[in-house]
């Protein structure tokens, strides 16, 4: 089985590009100056943009090819696959990446409606196609970013921050709708199936009273036998079913923390918990300190 890199922190992407960090969690690169990323596949941790300005060959997105050519947008949500292919020994565009960390955009109105952006998810079988008026709009975005990034880290910092990334992605949604006007649900992967099947199962508050959806369930909704369900999560992205949907879970309680109103208990219960002490001990296995930490620390 081929092997998958994991890139789980800005500052890591950073240095395999040879650029400096100058915020922990959002990098925004022009990859002409940047150390082409080798022929491999890698599983991000993060959001990943990218703008590509010059011909190159194909990008493996999934189970999909993407057509990256000049022009055009790739986008990336944390957990996807994005496999550079085996017959280029570097993969070199001009154009620019935008690159930040899911915790930058937690407790901010981006972080309660990022999974409203459809173009990062897998049903997204095609790059979106800029014109050169488009392309504009994206750079001024960009350039933006980048100087907040450049100023010393304030009160404001992230708000501005966010406001822009959101801003940038709402334009995108305008630019997909002028590019895709009809969609068709029968094309969508198992893997996009399985990222709709979470949303729905948390978002429907099916966890408080059925607990945590498990692996041999989301395999029989989707017409799969539980072994060749987690064979295809574990090639397809470089990790266990159980794991995705465990890093799932930690996305959702990190969004949920911030609302002060609700106890940690009653937090744990609502994701599906039998016990505050097992989503306690997940959280911090998966994050590093408590949820009680990460609410006084945010």
């Amino acid at each position: 089985m081929e092997k998958i890199i994991k890139i789980e922190h800005v500052d890591t992407y950073n240095k395999m590009r040879g650029v400096a960090t100058l915020h922990p969690l959002i990098t925004v690169i022009d990859l002409s100056k940047a150390i082409p990323m080798p022929a491999q596949k890698f599983n991000f941790g993060l959001y990943a943009i990218y703008l590509k300005e010059l011909k190159c060959g194909e990008l493996k997105y999934g189970r999909n090819n993407y057509d990256f050519q000049e022009g055009t947008l790739v986008f990336i949500a944390p957990g996807q696959v994005l496999g550079i292919q085996p017959d280029v020994t570097t993969f070199q565009p001009a154009g620019w990446a935008l690159l930040f960390h899911p915790d930058l955009i937690k407790g901010t109105s981006l972080g309660k409606k990022i999974h409203e952006y459809s173009f990062f998810s897998y049903d997204a079988n095609e790059a979106l196609h800029l014109s050169e008026k488009e392309q504009l709009m994206v750079l001024d975005c960009f350039n933006k970013i980048q100087y907040e990034m450049e100023q010393s880290i304030d009160k404001h910092s992230k708000t501005l921050i966010t406001s822009n990334i959101e801003l940038f992605l709402n334009y995108c949604t305008r630019f997909y709708d002028r590019q895709f006007v009809t969609r068709d649900d029968s094309n969508k992967g198992i893997l996009e199936k399985f990222e709709d099947l979470l949303h729905t199962y948390f978002s429907e508050h099916r966890a408080s009273t059925h607990g945590l959806p498990t692996v041999s369930y989301c395999a029989s909704q989707l017409n799969l036998s539980a072994n060749y369900f987690g064979d295809l999560i574990k090639s397809e992205m470089g990790t266990t079913a159980q794991e995705y949907i465990h890093q799932k879970v930690i996305d959702l309680a990190k969004e949920r923390i911030f609302d002060h109103e609700k106890t940690i208990s009653q937090i744990a219960y609502e994701l599906g918990f039998n016990y505050p002490q097992h989503f306690t001990r997940l959280f911090k296995q998966k994050v590093g300190i408590s949820p009680t930490e990460y609410r006084s620390l945010n």
